[in-house]
């Protein structure tokens, strides 16, 4: 192998969105992860929704779904 053009590979610490930290190997210092191992469904047997970047409200915003939750309960009043 060539010198010199290689990344360094030290010591980083991986950080997930739940909390837990543990150290690895890595061209990068930090590491930022949203699910680990030990919050991931697939290891812990849970079952957990896991909305990432607001998946979920960008959906609810597309097809408007809270604004017609809201109008249907006004037509019903006013057909009575």
């Amino acid at each position: 192998m060539k010198s010199g053009i290689h990344p360094d590979y030290k010591e980083s610490t991986v950080t997930c969105g739940c909390g837990n930290k543990f150290v690895t190997r890595s061209t990068k210092k930090n590491i930022t992860v949203e699910i680990c191992s030990a919050c991931h469904p697939f290891f812990t047997g849970k079952m957990k929704f896991v909305d990432t970047t607001g998946r979920v409200e960008k959906f609810q915003r597309k097809y408007n779904w809270k604004r017609k939750g809201a109008a249907e309960p006004a037509k019903e009043e006013a057909a009575k």
